[in-house]
């Protein structure tokens, strides 16, 4: 599985910003993806999740009600909606693959996904 992560960019409070995950060498719908964050000088968090059967999508607290993650099938790409940005979501941003994962459920642990993009940079400034 080969990740390409997309999308980031420099945007103001309170704007949007879509990030694209695009797979290739396995489709999308047979693994669950993550989104994850690393800030400067902190460590990777989860952001958000997808189970491999589209069914159950998780959240990090501080990112409800604000990130939407998604899947394209036909697209073999993953996004991630990002609206009312904050400061506080200024980090780099990874898409990683859940190949071993259960069907029906989602994992938050990063050392659980074993393939991951290279990393989209989100600033956001006030």
């Amino acid at each position: 599985v080969q990740l390409q992560a997309s999308g980031g960019g420099l945007v103001q409070a309170g704007a949007s910003l879509r990030l694209s995950c695009a797979a290739s060498g396995r489709s999308v719908s047979t693994y669950g993806t993550g989104w994850f964050r690393q800030a400067p000088g902190e460590e990777r968090e989860f952001v958000a999740v997808i189970s491999r059967n589209n069914v159950i999508t998780r959240y990090a607290d501080s990112v409800k009600g604000r990130f939407t993650i998604s899947r394209d099938n036909a697209k073999n790409t993953v996004y991630l909606q990002m609206n009312s940005l904050k400061v506080e979501d200024t980090a780099i941003y990874y898409c990683a693959a859940d190949v071993e994962g259960p069907w029906t459920g989602v994992r938050y642990n990063d050392r659980d996904y074993e393939y991951w993009g290279q990393g989209t940079q989100v600033t956001v400034s006030s």
